[in-house]
């Protein structure tokens, strides 16, 4: 505990992290040597080969090979420096065999990238191996010069350090100031250099990321496909919950009217009060289905979100919440129609867990726009404790959001208050 209250500057020298770096940046260089030579080598024959058929599997062969190399790289910067870069995805052609997987291989900017790679790391390796090994050295040589004044007492100490001169007129280092004096400057170098470090070690990290891992398209890509996903789930579970809302609620109390009015008709001649009486409780019935549906219409979308906007819209839905609620709007204009309805859904499932589970006793609502970004927050005085982690509701809100580039952040400590901020594209 004592070690991590000193100075970073006093710690750096010795801590584990610029070890690492140091031992991912000697042993770069041999790496690199083998890289370059491996891919100089077998890139040039295999362009001199391209007026043969044999050109196209050296060529392909070559790129497999710096894939290869990238592969090690990865892993020593995951191992050394606590970089952790995706592989990219692998050459595939549409079908088996070689020629697919050739052809594959020279289309894959991955794997050019990893050739290119590996004829630039070699330069930047030398430079940095060079530069490490003079700081390192000269550093703690000179730092421990009174330790070789101890070992070596005939070449140091009495006997002296010759800096020039002959037998007659010689200088030695054997003054005690001129001892601390080299001690320091080598301390300088000592203290100096994993700083130095660090920043070669970052060029490093740029190179791995850059050219060794995915494009920034295929993540694109990637994440788009499991948006896609999430979204594709999310339409059929609002699907099944309007069919099942149908089924139990409005569908069922249409057919109990249709028995009850069927069963008015057929007493309304022989016994005209029973048939008034069961009429009126159809009427009942009635109104409990509009309402029901009216529900469930402002569940798939609410008028008043198309005709008014957000600002009277949250204004409905916060006067159905338990507890008292301030909305605040503050919008220079309306965004696009998916943006709004998702921002509405967002501030109505936050206040039904409320609602439901915050046992607050008021709640805020604010919606404001920043730059191209629509930023949602809903707060409440309740009892904390939400965790996006611990139900599937949160979740699927941050799962909803993140399907269109969009964020949920939730600060909730127990015992409150609770605090969700919500940040969507202003268009999509």
């Amino acid at each position: 505990m004592a070690f991590h209250r000193l100075p970073a500057a006093v710690r750096a020298p010795i801590e584990g992290r610029t070890w690492r770096e140091l031992g991912y940046v000697l042993t770069g260089l041999p790496l690199s040597v083998v890289y370059f030579s491996f891919a100089v080598a077998l890139v040039s024959a295999g362009a001199g080969l391209l007026v043969t058929f044999l050109g196209i599997p050296v060529l392909a062969g070559a790129l497999a090979l710096c894939r290869g190399f990238g592969a090690v790289e990865r892993a020593r910067a995951r191992g050394m420096l606590g970089l952790d870069v995706a592989a990219p995805l692998p050459a595939r052609g549409r079908t088996g065999g070689a020629l697919p997987w050739m052809g594959a291989t020279l289309k894959s900017g991955a794997s050019w990238r990893h050739l290119l790679y590996a004829l630039l790391h070699m330069p930047w390796a030398v430079f940095s191996f060079s530069l490490a090994v003079a700081l390192w050295g000269w550093g703690w040589s000179l730092f421990t010069y009174p330790l070789w004044q101890w070992v070596f007492p005939m070449y140091a100490g009495q006997a002296g350090l010759q800096l020039y001169g002959d037998d007659t007129h010689s200088v030695y280092l054997d003054s005690t100031f001129e001892v601390a004096f080299t001690s320091a400057v080598g301390l300088v170098f000592v203290l100096v250099g994993p700083w130095v470090l660090r920043g070669l070690v970052a060029v490093d990290r740029l190179m791995v990321s850059g050219l060794l891992g995915p494009s920034r398209l295929a993540s694109r890509v990637t994440e788009l496909e499991s948006d896609r996903g999430v979204v594709v789930d999310t339409a059929a579970a609002d699907l099944r919950r309007i069919e099942r809302d149908l089924h139990d609620g409005a569908q069922a109390r249409l057919v109990a009217l249709a028995m009850d009015l069927g069963l008015a008709k057929d007493r309304l001649a022989t016994d005209p009060q029973a048939a008034a009486t069961m009429v009126d409780e159809a009427h009942g019935e009635v109104k409990l289905a509009l309402q029901e549906l009216r529900d469930l219409a402002r569940g798939i979308h609410p008028a008043v979100l198309t005709d008014r906007g957000l600002d009277a819209a949250l204004s409905a839905v916060s006067a159905r919440c338990t507890v008292p609620v301030s909305v605040v709007v503050d919008l220079p204009a309306r965004p696009t129609a998916a943006i709004e309805g998702i921002a509405y859904f967002t501030v109505s499932e936050l206040l039904q867990n409320v609602s439901k589970h915050a046992k607050a006793r008021r709640a805020w609502v604010d919606v404001w726009r920043t730059d191209d970004r629509l930023m949602l927050q809903v707060r409440d005085d309740g009892v904390g404790g939400a965790d996006p982690a611990a139900g599937r509701g949160l979740a699927g809100l941050a799962d909803r959001l993140d399907a269109v580039d969009g964020v949920l952040a939730v600060d909730s400590p127990s015992g409150g208050p609770t605090t969700v901020t919500a940040e969507l594209p202003w268009r999509v």
